[in-house]
């Protein structure tokens, strides 16, 4: 059976009409059963699938069938606020799945609901019973901001890699800051899941991959989780939790800083200062289930940004290691052992902290003498040794990039490194590292010339396979095959852990001996041990030495 927009509901026909009309002819669906083929897709076809809550009705666009907002916990608000997510109730009939669910509510204002737990599934086709495999993004923010399907959405629109790799997509929108993280367990024994509920909808949304994603063609148990940035801290957080254990397969911790989450204490004195700034005594918590959320949210920037904890940790919304749902801290100081056998992927970008240079002018036309005061301001006496090996490596660039370089492996490279080694450690499944290295040229404001290059964040629309999708990618047609040669990787890695195909060469696991990096650009290449001599150099600087407050809680790019 076909369905036609006049079996839409009243309130969903106008939005179908106005999305298929402007949808390019793909080829015809064929309804079978609960499920659909889509060996001849004709854009605009809608398709019903059926759940373990209900059936969900999504529609063909892009040459793959779409499932937009479909619900996999109950209700976040009211009494539920800061609890573990609550059972989600079937529906009778055929719900839409055809917009976007709503963000979670977040600093930035754009979040619109604490009710925000909605996923999103693009697939090539729904045999029942498929075995394609499943990739499941969790988007960036850090832990405060961002969403995986809003609106338009370009950036997490998992279309392309879906339809040209045979693979299952999936994002999902769960709760942030502190509406996710307000850590109140040592204040009231009746939140035990505050300071992590965020992460817990996410092992909620794993859940629901695990008992549906078979109708949608995809296979329970080849499920692989990947992030970016903020994303990236909550793979690394799901490998550290019990309850997350076996719900996922292979793992990718991309552009992640820092090794540890957030400490109970210091998270209870977090929350200490949002119930001052709120009127409030830590005698008083269950007044902040009743406060509004605007006020919350008010609160939460203000603790943010009066924070001066070098470690970032003080006034950082993210999961607490409560010895519960999170016993220990992923990487800090060992890998974590519930994930020794999971094949891992692990990297960032080449020039990440640009991200952190854009809006101040001032420290991207820097002379050598202004270099060597921001570098002591880091690492005191270590400082000028370090200069030293960087200019020696880099003969003739800028203060500038120098300083770009210095600052990146600071932030980035050295705990990415620090995490293949400590996962190494464990003794089971291969890890693999890359850098990303596409450079691009569109200038890094509109004001400044300086190019973005391979900032953190500029790998998303490559990985997502639509780099024009995002003005940031440039204009070099060698951005197409440098998105081809990344998401094949990724769509590899999801498949048979192995991120080697035919476009690159091949992908050796990383080791202690050898240190092969991935070098992903529109020509991939293989270096052993890059940065090396840095690499070594850092390891004599005490750990995290110099970093800024939220250098750990980086908001990064969706």
């Amino acid at each position: 059976m076909t369905f036609h927009p006049k079996d839409l509901t009243n309130q969903s026909r106008r939005s179908f009409l106005t999305r298929a009309s402007s949808l390019v002819a793909a080829p015809v669906l064929f309804q079978i059963g609960n499920s659909a083929r889509a060996d001849t897709v004709e854009a605009g076809k809608t398709a019903v699938v059926k759940t373990t809550y209900g059936q969900v009705r999504g529609v063909s666009e892009n040459g793959v069938f779409t499932f937009k907002g479909i619900p996999y916990t109950g209700p976040a608000d009211g009494p539920n606020r800061f609890q573990p997510p609550t059972k989600l109730q079937p529906w009778t009939g055929i719900r839409d799945a055809m917009e976007y669910g709503p963000q979670a509510i977040q600093q930035q204002g754009r979040g619109t609901s604490e009710n925000s737990q909605f996923l999103n599934v693009w697939t090539p086709s729904m045999e029942s019973g498929g075995k394609k495999p499943v990739m499941y993004y969790l988007h960036g923010g850090g832990f405060i901001s961002g969403s995986g399907g809003s609106g338009k959405n370009l950036n997490h629109d998992g279309s392309a890699v879906s339809r040209n790799n045979d693979v299952v997509f999936v994002t999902s929108n769960h709760r942030l800051g502190a509406m996710g993280y307000l850590y109140l367990g040592d204040l009231s024994d009746k939140f035990p899941a505050s300071g992590i509920a965020g992460m817990l909808d996410i092992v909620a949304s794993l859940e629901w991959i695990r008992d549906n994603i078979a109708a949608f063609g995809g296979d329970p148990n080849n499920v692989f989780i990947f992030g970016e940035s903020g994303g990236g801290q909550k793979v690394a957080a799901l490998m550290a939790m019990p309850s997350a254990h076996g719900l996922f397969h292979k793992a990718s911790i991309e552009s992640a800083p820092a090794l540890n989450m957030g400490y109970r204490n210091v998270s209870t004195e977090t929350t200490k200062q949002m119930l001052t700034l709120l009127g409030l005594n830590p005698g008083q918590v269950e007044e902040l289930v009743r406060m509004p959320t605007d006020r919350l949210m008010e609160a939460q920037a203000k603790v943010r940004a009066k924070s001066e904890d070098r470690n970032g940790t003080l006034g950082y919304f993210g999961p607490v290691v409560d010895g519960k749902y999170l016993p220990v801290h992923p990487y800090e100081p060992v890998g974590p052992a519930i994930s020794k056998n999971v094949t891992v992927m692990i990297g960032s970008n080449k020039q990440e902290s640009l991200l952190r240079l854009r809006d101040k002018p001032e420290l991207l036309n820097l002379d050598e003498a202004k270099l060597k005061e921001l570098v002591q301001g880091r690492l005191g006496d270590k400082a000028n040794h370090m200069l030293e090996i960087y200019r020696r490596n880099r003969p003739g660039v800028s203060p500038t990039d120098v300083y770009v370089d210095l600052t990146t492996h600071q932030w980035m490279w050295v705990d990415t490194t620090r995490r293949c080694e400590r996962q190494i450690a464990l003794g089971g499944a291969p890890v693999y590292t890359y850098i990303f290295d596409y450079e691009s040229e569109v200038p890094i404001s509109k004001t400044i010339s300086y190019p973005q290059r391979a900032i953190h964040g500029a790998e998303v629309p490559f990985k997502f396979d639509h780099p024009e999708n995002s003005p940031n990618t440039g204009t070099r047609p060698e951005r197409f095959e440098a998105a081809k040669n990344m998401s094949r990787a990724w769509a590899a890695f999801a498949r048979n852990g192995d991120p080697s195909h035919s476009g690159i060469p091949k992908w050796p696991a990383y080791t202690l001996k050898q240190r092969a990096t991935m070098i992903i650009d529109a020509e991939c290449r293989v270096i052993n041990d890059p940065n090396r001599e840095e690499r070594l150099a850092w390891l004599e600087i005490p750990d995290k030495i110099g970093i800024k407050p939220y250098d750990q809680g980086a908001v990064g790019n969706e």
